[in-house]
C-alpha cells in the first residue's frame, strides 16, 4: 500500500492540541512518531504576529499557519511527505482554518481543554481525504505549472530545517544553564570573599592584642628590672 502524502494535522490553541487528525492507526508507530513531531514544534511557534512557515524534518515537511494572540493564538498544522506541494499544504490549512472559524468562537477556544474540540476530528478527516484524492495532481508538485503556481503561493513563507531550530534551543537552554551557573559562582565568591575578610579583621585584630600584650609585658619587664624584681624595692624605697 502507497505511503498515505498527508500524515498528520491538528488545530492547536498555543500547545494546546484541540483537534488532530491521521490515516494512520492510532496504535501504529507512524501515529504516534507524527504526532510526537508536532509536539515538539507547537512549543517553538510565536504568536506575536501571524505566521506561515515550514520546517523539513528528514523527509517530512511541517507547515503551519499561526494567529496572533489577539486572534487566540490558534495553529493550524500539517505534516507531510515532501512530495506534497506546499501550495497545496497552506491551501489545506487556510480551509481547516476557515471551518475552524465557523464552529468555534475565541471564546470557546480559550478555556477549552486538551482535544476539547474532537468533534472537529471530523472535519480534519475530511479535508484529508479530500485532498488526498482530490488534488493527486497538486500533491505531487512535479510539474512546472505547479512549481511556478507554488512559488507565486508561498512567497514570504520561510523555510527552515527543525534540527537547526531544536540545536539552537538546545544552545539558548545550555546558554541559560551556565549563566545560572556563572550567576551562582559570583554570589558564592562575594560570600566567600566577605568571609575572607571578616577573618583577616579578626587575624588582624589578634595580632594587634598580641602585640599589645607582648609590648606591655615587655615595659613590664624593663621597668620591673630597674625597679629590683620581684618585689620593686628600690623604687618603693626611694618613694618612701
Amino acid at each position: 500500500m502507497a505511503t498515505h502524502p498527508l500524515l498528520y494535522t491538528c488545530v492547536a490553541h498555543r500547545t494546546t492540541v484541540l483537534a488532530e487528525y491521521t490515516p494512520f492507526p492510532s496504535s501504529s508507530k507512524n501515529s504516534s512518531s507524527v504526532a510526537q513531531i508536532a509536539s515538539v514544534v507547537l512549543p517553538k511557534i510565536s504568536h506575536d504576529q501571524p505566521q506561515k512557515l515550514t520546517y523539513t524534518y528528514g523527509e517530512h515537511l511541517i507547515n503551519y499557519v499561526s494567529t496572533s494572540t489577539s486572534a487566540s493564538s490558534l495553529t493550524f498544522l500539517l505534516v507531510t511527505d515532501k512530495s506534497v506541494a506546499r501550495k497545496t499544504s497552506f491551501g489545506f490549512l487556510q480551509k481547516v482554518q476557515e471551518e475552524f472559524g465557523l464552529k468555534y468562537t475565541p471564546a470557546m477556544v480559550e478555556d477549552a481543554p486538551p482535544y476539547g474540540c474532537a468533534e472537529f476530528n471530523k472535519v480534519l478527516k475530511e479535508q484529508v481525504q479530500i485532498y488526498a484524492a482530490g488534488n493527486g495532481e497538486d500533491l505531487g508538485g512535479n510539474n512546472a505549472r505547479n512549481v511556478q503556481a507554488e512559488i507565486d503561493a508561498v512567497r514570504g513563507i520561510m523555510t527552515e530545517n527543525i534540527e537547526r531550530v531544536l540545536e539552537r534551543g538546545e544552545r539558548i537552554d545550555l546558554l541559560v544553564d551556565k549563566t545560572d551557573r556563572l550567576g551562582e559562582g559570583a554570589r558564592g565568591f562575594r560570600v566567600g570573599a566577605r568571609r575572607l575578610r571578616r577573618q583577616m579583621w579578626w587575624k588582624n585584630m589578634k595580632l594587634m592584642v598580641l602585640l599589645w600584650v607582648v609590648i606591655i609585658f615587655l615595659v613590664y619587664l624593663f621597668v620591673g628590672f630597674g625597679c629590683g624584681l620581684p618585689g620593686w624595692q628600690r623604687c618603693i624605697g626611694k618613694s618612701n
